[in-house]
């Protein structure tokens, strides 16, 4: 392995599984496990924990579903099945190597579908744009009826915010952007003769038609029925797991939603699976509703990994279906 390949491996793969372990060691650094594999041992419902797995598969195909939404407005010919496997296999790619999971799922589409992969990534941006528009209004919902909840849990955590805070009151900020807008606009304007340039200008083109695809296409109120039953299927998919603990299984549905919001938020680390992040979020704020420490770290370890393991094997059978599935022709039916 060359210099080059060994610096992308340490920078896609290495640094951010590094980072997962050093936030789960800090969290669980003076965690007393003979206590906690007691907890683990007697008092976890595996049968409960098995049967919400099934609404975070539910989750999965919905949105694979609506991808296709967003294809077939491009006027796109697909195999649903084929969306299907690549939004599983999108989530275990994604825990080898953070956010690389989408760009394989539209690549493999482009592959056996034949459809413009630039113009995948524009639908997939749509995607996630919905997403994070999503989380935001439920944050937002969340914060306005529960503000004394954030004001208490921000005081005793403050190392959440100052991440965000460093960088948005860093002096380096406002000058980097606006150095970083004026390239672009140089480039676009003075350079745009350029093979390279045209050929970004395209490849952005693309990219916007597929994001268009969303206001141009006829089934909007379906893409957001569809949006609404995705995460009505995450939150099922967490939710039920307070069930499986003593500890937990009467918080109630909104300690539950406050839960299911925050390992939202911690989702979003660069890190595999929103390892460490995830887990923090988690059980602090359980703790906020009055779960003992130990118990709230118990429920975060065992939720995390049995939802792991799921995607992981949910998207490896995808992975292994597409090329099983795809040795043909692809079909030309929706």
């Amino acid at each position: 392995m060359d210099f080059k390949k060994l610096l992308s491996t340490t920078l896609k793969v290495i640094l951010p599984l590094a980072l997962g372990v050093a936030l789960l060691w800090y969290i669980y650094k003076d965690t007393d496990f003979n206590e906690m594999w007691l907890i683990l041992k007697q008092g976890v419902r595996y049968d409960i924990l098995a049967f919400s797995l099934l609404f975070g598969l539910a989750g999965n195909v919905i949105r694979a579903i609506r991808w296709g939404l967003l294809i077939s407005s491009l006027g796109e010919k697909f195999r649903m099945s084929n969306l299907i496997y690549a939004v599983q296999g999108n989530y275990a790619i994604n825990f080898i190597l953070p956010r690389v999971g989408e760009v394989w799922r539209c690549g493999v589409i482009s592959k056996y579908e034949k459809i413009s992969f630039t113009k995948l990534i524009g639908t997939l941006l749509v995607d996630r744009v919905s997403d994070t528009v999503t989380v935001g209004l439920i944050t937002l919902f969340i914060f306005i009826f529960n503000f004394n909840f954030f004001s208490v849990y921000f005081g005793k955590n403050p190392a959440v915010m100052e991440g965000f805070n460093s960088i948005l009151n860093s002096s380096w900020l406002v000058p980097v952007l606006i150095i970083v807008a004026g390239i672009i606009w140089f480039v676009f304007t003075y350079m745009s003769n350029y093979k390279l340039v045209q050929k970004i200008k395209g490849i952005l083109w693309n990219i916007w038609e597929g994001m268009k695809s969303v206001w141009l296409m006829d089934k909007k109120i379906m893409f957001i029925l569809q949006t609404l039953a995705i995460w009505t299927g995450y939150f099922l998919y967490f939710y039920l797991t307070f069930y499986a603990f003593d500890f937990t299984k009467d918080l109630g549905i909104v300690a539950g939603l406050m839960a299911f919001t925050m390992s939202s938020i911690g989702v979003a680390a660069p890190v595999q699976g929103g390892m460490g992040a995830w887990h923090f979020m988690v059980y602090t704020t359980l703790m906020r509703y009055g779960v003992e420490e130990l118990d709230a770290k118990a429920f975060a370890m065992v939720v995390f990994a049995v939802q792991s393991i799921w995607v992981v094997l949910c998207g490896i059978v995808g992975i292994v279906a597409l090329p099983l599935t795809n040795k043909e022709e692809p079909a030309t039916e929706n």
